[in-house]
């Protein structure tokens, strides 16, 4: 019962004094906490507020900072599956974003800051169609920085695309640490640490996506073992690359990654997109019948007598040939266009002869012409030569051959001065077409200029490519870039006559289905057995003829009667009459076999741009097995492939996706999928296996 106190008149005064009455002071001392703890409520409240309100900013930040399946954040983004599992890292390695300066609008994330400056940042989403979902990225320096780098993780998924490699393998195998170094054309075989002929900025995972870099890009390539990353570079410093004329050198890296269901889906919807296709199907001829090559047999001591009489062993073996293919040297020096008189004092008389027995014939051609050569004076008069950057001078290089200048396919005169000595060839000899060499621009100089300024150095191989569009019935090719609607026969580097990854029997799967995603189908697998180089052929059967192991050429005879075309040089009567026997069982079979298959679905990429040469995980793709196979191919969907690779082995373990096959001696396997361990493979038999609808 709380009480009243009455206050009489004059008191409340008095209640206010110094002193104050006893109850006054003892309810102000009690006050005290109270108004303490208001005043702690009130800050708790405002702090409750400033936190909430942080936190709806951080919210929409976040939310910002998302768009679809995508998360950013200041050093990369993440892409995630609709499971929300992580299928794809990019992290920023050579700056961080300023969050604060990013917004949305729509379908695009745009950033302007980083922590060196302006920048022009976005992703934009697209999807195409319902199972594919695309983002555009780019990242833009606008102030002076030398270089813009992200790094693809890889997430524990297996990645394939990219270039033909010297040690090629399949998936990619990141091996060591590598600085970026520009991604560009150039010949394995003489630098096996570069990047290849054919190649094209374009990477696919297992994880259902693909990353494809932009042309614009001035793109180095480089990679790490330790964290596992591809690392993506553009830069004009101390490269190759130069700006587009009239703009600043500020490095641009942009790329497009898109997602979809599956590898192969999500493949197939790149290639219809961004890659070029073949406008027609080369000759039906090639598939068919093998190609003959002096090369490896002759190299550069061929002359009139000798491919005479290689032509007569031909038919005298009973082989079939789609042509002969005269290599180098015909000529007197690198870079004229006609017989030398001393090795081939009637070469029309000869061509008579060839004709007359059945043999169309394709001569060696490359884009050099070397300073002591009638032509090289003509040529700097014309002004048709690759100049001196700045200069009128041509630019000098040194090439397997000699030194000379390279023609500048850039200048319409240098392209139809070439081209017309190709033509007076065809017309003066009826040559059927033209093997091009070289190509890579790993043979231009460093400082260079052309007639056309070349911001890619590569699209000197494109234009290379190029002229072999009037011959590409059986022009043959060894480099491309944006190249796959040249519609000729693309050659795989040279290979060493030994077994192994570098340039050996093992590697012209991971070669060929590598190239073949890069969408270059009309594979030509190099010679059988090699090239038979001095110290890089394994086991030779007799010093004098250097011949590759025997065992090695033949198991390498049988790969190629798989592949879309076979090449012969060294002849398989150099060994004894049962390897005759093994080339005549496996050309015949490759025609009544393989070619039919092959020359259907080539008329199948005139459209879609699959490959012909298709990997395991093609009609498997969630199957992790597959993902790994190196040694196994397909043709198609049906025909699966299984070669012997190994030295001494008449047996090897062989992978069956799942599903029901067939194989070439008529057993069923329905169980699938499943490991044949040591499954027995004859010296002059491979493994196939037909998938049983």
């Amino acid at each position: 019962m709380y009480q009243i106190v009455p206050v009489a008149p004059g008191e409340q005064q008095m209640a206010g004094g110094p002193g104050g009455s006893p109850l006054k002071k003892k309810l102000a001392h009690e006050g005290r906490p109270l108004v303490m703890a208001g005043m702690l409520g009130c800050v708790l409240v405002l702090a409750a507020v400033v936190a909430w309100c942080y936190y709806s900013a951080s919210l929409r930040k976040a939310q910002l900072l998302k768009t679809e399946l995508l998360d950013l954040n200041k050093d990369g983004f993440v892409i995630r599956n609709q499971a929300g599992a992580v299928i794809f890292t990019m992290t920023f390695r050579s700056g961080t974003l300023d969050l604060d300066s990013c917004s949305k609008e729509g379908n695009i994330l745009s950033c302007t800051q980083s922590d060196s400056g302006k920048l022009n940042f976005f992703i934009q989403t697209v999807r195409p169609k319902d199972t594919v979902m695309c983002y555009r990225v780019r990242w833009e320096e606008l102030e002076n920085v030398r270089s813009v780098e992200h790094a693809m993780a890889y997430n524990d998924s297996h990645w394939y695309g990219g270039a033909e490699m010297a040690t090629q393998h399949w998936p990619v195998k990141i091996q060591g640490e590598e600085e970026p170094l520009p991604f560009i054309t150039s010949d394995v075989y003489s630098n096996r640490n570069a990047f290849g002929g054919i190649l094209e900025r374009y990477w696919l995972s297992s994880n259902a996506t693909a990353i494809k870099i932009n042309e614009s890009v001035p793109f180095h390539l480089g990679w790490s073992e330790k964290d596992r990353t591809l690392r993506f570079q553009a830069r004009y410093h101390e490269s190759p690359f130069r700006p587009p004329e009239g703009q600043q050198a500020l490095p641009e890296l942009s790329y497009r990654v898109c997602v979809g269901s599956d590898v192969t889906s999500i493949h197939k919807y790149m290639v219809r997109w961004y890659f070029k296709k073949p406008i027609k199907v080369p000759s039906p001829e090639v598939f068919k019948h093998p190609v003959w090559s002096t090369w490896a047999l002759h190299k550069t001591a061929v002359t009139q007598e000798k491919l005479l009489h290689y032509a007569s062993d031909i038919t005298k073996h009973g082989f079939t040939c789609s042509h002969l293919e005269l290599d180098d040297r015909y000529t007197a020096d690198y870079g004229e266009f006609d017989f030398d008189p001393q090795k081939f004092p009637n070469a029309s008389g000869m061509f008579d002869k060839l004709r007359e027995d059945g043999f169309q014939v394709s001569l060696w051609t490359h884009p050099f012409i070397n300073y002591d050569s009638i032509n090289f004076g003509v040529a700097v008069e014309k002004g048709l030569f690759v100049r001196e950057l700045g200069g009128e001078l041509p630019a000098l290089v040194r090439w397997w051959n000699g030194i000379g200048g390279i023609l500048d396919f850039t200048n319409p005169d240098a392209r139809e001065w070439y081209s017309s000595h190709l033509r007076m060839l065809k017309s003066r000899y009826d040559v059927i077409s033209f093997k091009f060499d070289a190509g890579e621009t790993s043979y231009l100089p460093r400082q260079f200029s052309t007639l056309v300024p070349l911001s890619n150095p590569s699209t000197f191989t494109r234009r290379y490519t190029e002229m072999a569009l009037p011959f590409s019935e059986r022009a043959e090719l060894r480099v491309g870039y944006q190249s796959q609607n040249i519609s000729c026969f693309f050659r795989i580097i040279d290979r060493d006559s030994v077994w192994g990854y570098e340039l050996g029997l093992k590697s012209i799967i991971p070669t060929v289905l590598t190239i073949s995603i890069l969408g270059y189908q009309f594979v030509l697998p190099d010679m059988i057995g090699g090239n038979a180089y001095p110290n890089r052929t394994a086991g030779g059967l007799d010093g004098n003829n250097n011949l590759p192991d025997r065992e090695l050429y033949i198991r390498w005879l049988e790969l190629s009667a798989f592949m879309p075309a076979m090449q012969f040089s060294i002849p398989p009567w150099a060994y004894d009459n049962e390897v005759v026997e093994i080339a005549q069982k496996f050309t015949e079979l490759h025609e009544t076999l393989v070619a039919p298959r092959v020359l259907e679905l080539a008329g199948e990429v005139l459209d879609t741009g699959d490959p012909i040469i298709r990997p395991l995980w093609w009609i498997a793709n969630d199957d992790e097995v597959a993902y790994k196979i190196d040694s196994q191919f397909l043709i198609g969907d049906d025909l699966m492939v299984a070669p012997v690779l190994e030295p001494g082995k008449q047996e090897r373990d062989i992978y069956l996706p799942a599903g029901r096959w067939k194989s070439y001696k008529g057993e069923h396997f329905d169980k699938g999928p499943m490991y044949l361990t040591d499954y027995p493979v004859d010296l002059d038999e491979i493994a196939f296996f037909t998938w049983v609808h």
